[in-house]
């Protein structure tokens, strides 16, 4: 997927939701790169089944904090309600850290702060670590990977989002990190209460090459793109939300003013997945899946053509917006157009409920953004596949010494706390006063905070997925219970949480498809062109790919579920 496309989520957006929502909401991109690997050996397939059983951690539900909506459904926890600083839980009762350096490599987005900060000062104090940070741009952060996985020059911890598991990468992480098992696995994560909390299926998805190596930042299952529209004018006009993919076009057609320059849409492909049970396009393995005993792919089934042909036919009628039909939407944030009223609908990834919310509240307190419930074409219940439960990890340089492992472990027992503890506040917000204040149970971050706490501590290790937005607790509310519902009709297909390397002469194979996809909804290309690309990519390789599936499956069983 490309970042800031407009049909689908930007590589960046786990971040967007800087209030009170941890990194991990907005986890499981729909990105279309895959795992690629080397050609033979242990480094290519997964470890699942009971092989996996003897290396996960042990699950110990952390029950510091209650939260006020449970996760139902593979929904993420919620909080609903103003922040408490005096109330305040701990979840570290002493520092875990021996005081050791880790240097740390992660990728960044926008202008790293100084090194000697106020943030990372009083992080380290509260860790008994001292972190030193080598801080990448996130755009150009693979290249970065690239070289330094190559070289011998490896940081004590390397963060590695899965969209850049790409070529010669997980091969570099099978040969080049630490396997952490003989710190983690079964009950010796017990020393590590706030890891042990960590889903056991976020964990699974850490193991590389048959070892857990992976410390994950967990999310949840339940897809993350969002159907959104501008409820205000819906209630205005009286339009009832579709609850069918005919209900939908019709809608658009009457919602349409070209000449009042309003558009019922953006590009809705991603919805159109969703609502015809189309197979994930997160991440390779996602897309196969078990039907009548053989393993079908996502681009051989017959809902993804017509899919593909739906989201044309609204592109025909003229009720998208002009951008997306040029392709500018794939480099323009959507969001002040549809803030103006120019479209009514979009899809994107779930943080932008709150974004939009928080940047209208001031200046436009009519605009409400409120999140469709994603149907079936046909007016039923949808088929939804689950997306990864972890995809952004840390890995701990193999040459580390147990002192630094143990210092590693530290940070991240501490980035790890549930939300309504001293570290999650310290970890996701910094020092109070400096870094941000409270006003009516609302933390807001000031300028310093805005430049020192970014996108930093948050890469280690998260807890499991949180929402909590004290700013705006009816967003919270409204999209823990929006994962809920649609987290009921959610499946897992059969290589769900498997961290799978694919062998590397099969990894670029079906790259030419979100082009095609792209093409063929704005009537450059044909269905019939899609078809031919099926058929190449199975004798390039797709069926022998298939062939490698299969033996997988046969070895470690399908995901439960």
């Amino acid at each position: 997927m490309t970042p800031n496309a407009a049909s689908g989520p930007s590589r960046r957006s786990f971040l967007a939701s800087t209030a009170v929502a941890t990194a991990a909401v907005a986890g499981g991109l729909p990105l279309l790169s895959a795992c690629g690997g080397s050609d033979g050996g242990s480094r290519d397939g997964t470890t699942s089944g009971k092989d996996a059983k003897k290396i996960l951690p042990a699950y110990v539900a952390s029950n510091v904090v209650t939260p006020d909506i449970p996760s139902k459904n593979g929904s993420a926890v919620g909080f609903t309600g103003k922040l408490d600083l005096a109330g305040l839980k701990t979840s570290v009762p002493e520092k875990l850290g021996k005081g050791g350096e880790v240097t740390v490599m992660s990728p960044f987005w926008g202008s790293p702060p100084k090194e000697d900060n106020a943030y990372y000062r009083a992080m380290n104090d509260l860790i008994g670590v001292d972190v030193v940070w080598q801080n990448q741009d996130g755009n150009t952060y693979d290249q970065k990977l690239g070289a330094v996985l190559a070289s011998s020059e490896v940081p004590d911890v390397v963060v590695v989002p899965g969209w850049n598991m790409t070529g010669k990468i997980p091969s570099a992480i099978i040969g080049k990190f630490a396997d952490l098992g003989p710190y983690l696995s079964g009950d010796a994560v017990k020393e590590y209460p706030n890891l042990a909390a960590i889903p056991t299926d976020a964990w699974q998805r850490s193991l590389f090459g048959g070892k857990l190596r992976g410390l994950p930042m967990p999310s949840s299952y339940v897809p993350a793109i969002v159907p959104f529209y501008r409820q205000d004018i819906f209630e205005k006009e009286g339009y009832e939300v579709p609850r069918s993919c005919d209900e939908f076009m019709a809608l658009a057609k009457e919602a349409t003013n070209a000449r009042a320059k309003r558009w019922a849409c953006l590009d809705m492909k991603w919805t159109a997945f969703n609502a015809f049970g189309v197979l994930s396009g997160n991440e390779k393995s996602l897309g196969w899946n078990e039907v009548d005993g053989k393993l079908v792919y996502r681009i051989e089934t017959d809902e993804y053509l017509e899919a593909l042909e739906w989201t044309r036919k609204l592109f025909a009628a003229g009720v998208v917006h002009p951008d997306a039909k040029l392709g500018k939407s794939n480099a323009a944030d959507p969001g002040p157009k549809f803030a103006a009223g120019e479209f009514l609908i979009y899809n994107q990834d779930m943080s932008q409920w709150w974004s939009r919310t928080a940047e209208q509240a001031v200046q436009n307190p009519e605009f409400k953004i409120w999140g469709m419930d994603l149907f079936g074409h046909d007016g039923g219940a949808p088929t939804l596949w689950a997306q990864n439960p972890a995809s952004i990890f840390a890995f701990v340089n193999k040459k580390a010494s147990e002192a630094v492992i143990r210092d590693v472990l530290a940070v991240a027992n501490v980035t790890a706390a549930p939300y309504g503890t001293k570290e999650y506040m310290a970890t996701n917000y910094g020092v109070e006063g400096t870094h941000y204040t409270v006003k009516d149970g609302v933390p807001t971050k000031t300028d310093q905070g805005n430049i020192d706490v970014m996108n930093a501590y948050v890469m280690v290790a998260s807890p499991a997925a949180t929402i909590a937005h004290p700013d705006f607790p009816a967003v919270a509310k409204g999209q823990v219970e929006w994962q809920q519902r649609m987290g009921a009709v959610t499946k897992k297909p059969a290589f769900y949480g498997m961290q799978i390397t694919e062998p590397a002469r099969w990894t670029n194979l079906s790259n030419d498809f979100e082009q095609l996809e792209d093409d063929v909804v704005r009537g450059r290309k044909k269905i019939g062109d899609v078809q031919q690309a099926v058929s190449d990519w199975k004798s390039k390789g797709g069926d022998k790919l298939r062939d490698w599936y299969r033996k997988i499956l046969d070895e470690n069983g399908p995901a439960a579920g």
